[in-house]
């Protein structure tokens, strides 16, 4: 088959990689309905995250049981799955815990911008529909593989509950996920930072009530203007860079909360300002598993469309462009269909 290899900054290829087969036997091989390029993904495409080699990438899924291995129990051919980013065998202190994205058997997803996809630790990592979905469904509940469940995580761990005054640190698939996250959670307000007019409106859509395009110490000053010189009860930061993790503390309330999801890139702390700002820190690689169930359910009675997040939608063998389109900031996230 093809699929997607990175070979290094800018070097996206379609090409002729070996088929998936069963390497242990907790491992099944899905055939994928749809895939997606992650923000993440930008990382090693812009050479700000160092790769060893060719590497084969995509880790967003979903798509039909082909085969599974001689010890998957609860999976079976056939079947449509989703299954996280984080491979985890959900059984472990640590899964029961609610953190299967720290696994004691973790493993991350990779070579998913591809046909079809090996998934080790199926029986602990997918969830099955009870029946198979529409076509109309499957961006939606792609989108429940990773990044609605990571902004969803963002809003988890930043306490979002009903009546809450939140921020959301970054206008990307994530930030719109975590906006629409915090919608579903009751928040009372979200303040959206977002510049680009056509990130605003889907913003807008799942349930942010302001929008502040200032950033840095405008920024900041614009939120605390918004909540009377409070800041917000919860912030979700969802960038990874040292300005967005700078903006998402000072747009904090003392006592409030900060979940953090991007993938930190020179991330630094001063512990003096973290002594006397008093807030809640909580975050790192989302427990997607933990939520798929419920996700998944929401998408399904269409009471959420988080597929909105894909403005566009290119075959796979177009994937370069759809990684160009991103870096560009010409897309806000591409679903490649297969």
């Amino acid at each position: 088959m093809k699929a997607t290899v990175l070979y290094g900054p800018g070097d996206v290829r379609y090409e002729s990689v070996d088929d998936p087969k069963i390497i242990r036997p907790t491992d099944a091989i899905i055939k994928l309905s749809a895939t997606c390029i992650c923000g993440s993904d930008l990382w090693p495409y812009r050479g700000l995250q160092p790769k060893d080699g060719p590497a084969h990438m995509g880790h967003e899924y979903c798509g039909v049981v082909i085969e599974v291995g001689s010890a998957v129990r609860t999976i079976r051919p056939g079947q449509f799955v989703v299954g996280s980013f984080c491979l985890s065998d959900n059984t472990c202190p640590h899964c029961k815990f609610g953190f299967q994205s720290s696994c004691e058997q973790r493993e991350f997803m990779s070579g998913a911008q591809a046909p079809y996809a090996r998934v080790a630790l199926a029986d602990g990592t997918l969830v099955a529909t009870r029946e198979m979905p529409g076509r109309d469904l499957i961006p939606h509940l792609l989108a429940t593989s990773d990044v609605l469940g990571t902004g969803w995580y963002a809003a988890d761990a930043a306490n979002v509950k009903q009546g809450s005054v939140v921020a959301v640190v970054g206008d990307g698939a994530v930030g719109l996920m975590g906006v629409l996250a915090a919608k579903e959670m009751g928040a009372e307000r979200i303040i959206a930072m977002s510049r680009h007019k056509t990130r605003q409106n889907l913003a807008r859509e799942f349930g942010a009530t302001d929008i502040v395009v200032e950033r840095g110490l405008e920024g900041i000053a614009r939120v605390k203007e918004l909540t009377r010189g409070v800041g917000a009860d919860s912030v979700l930061e969802c960038v990874g860079t040292q300005e967005a993790m700078s903006q998402a503390l000072e747009c904090t309330r003392p006592g409030g909360t900060i979940g953090y999801v991007g993938v930190p890139h020179g991330v630094t702390f001063d512990g003096q300002a973290l002594f006397f700002g008093q807030r809640r820190m909580l975050g790192g690689p989302a427990p997607v598993r933990r939520f798929l169930p419920d996700l998944m359910d929401r998408v399904l009675n269409g009471r959420i469309q988080p597929g909105k997040v894909f403005d566009l939608t290119l075959p796979i063998d177009q994937v370069a462009e759809g990684y160009k389109a991103m870096d560009q900031r010409r897309a806000i996230k591409t679903m490649l269909t297969v």
